[in-house]
């Protein structure tokens, strides 16, 4: 199990992403109109860098849901690989066996 408060960390970051998901938004828009004047380009820089740095989706970390792991993370199941093994062993992931050949 990860430390609480990393976990707790990571999941304040997601908030604060999806409450500036759409400001960040528009002033990429208006960075990436080609139609835009040089000053509004500097202008929506100038706002954009004025956000907060845990605002930007990049610093999110993927993180098992069970455990809080932040290694080997296999993002079709939002699993650690050990938290995938033990879940798939007992059957609770449909549509996942082990393998043998």
């Amino acid at each position: 199990m990860a430390k609480k408060s990393a976990i707790a960390r990571n999941k304040k970051r997601e908030r604060m992403v999806a409450r500036y998901a759409e400001k960040r938004a528009n002033l990429k828009a208006i960075m990436a109109n080609p139609e835009s004047t040089d000053e509004e380009f500097y202008e929506a820089q100038r706002k954009l860098c004025k956000l907060p740095r845990n605002s930007s989706p990049i610093r999110i970390k993927n993180r098992c849901n069970v455990t809080g792991r932040p290694r080997a993370y296999i993002r079709r199941y939002g699993l650690s690989r050990l938290t995938f093994r033990e879940l798939a062993l007992e059957g609770k992931i449909p549509g996942v066996t082990k393998s043998s050949w």
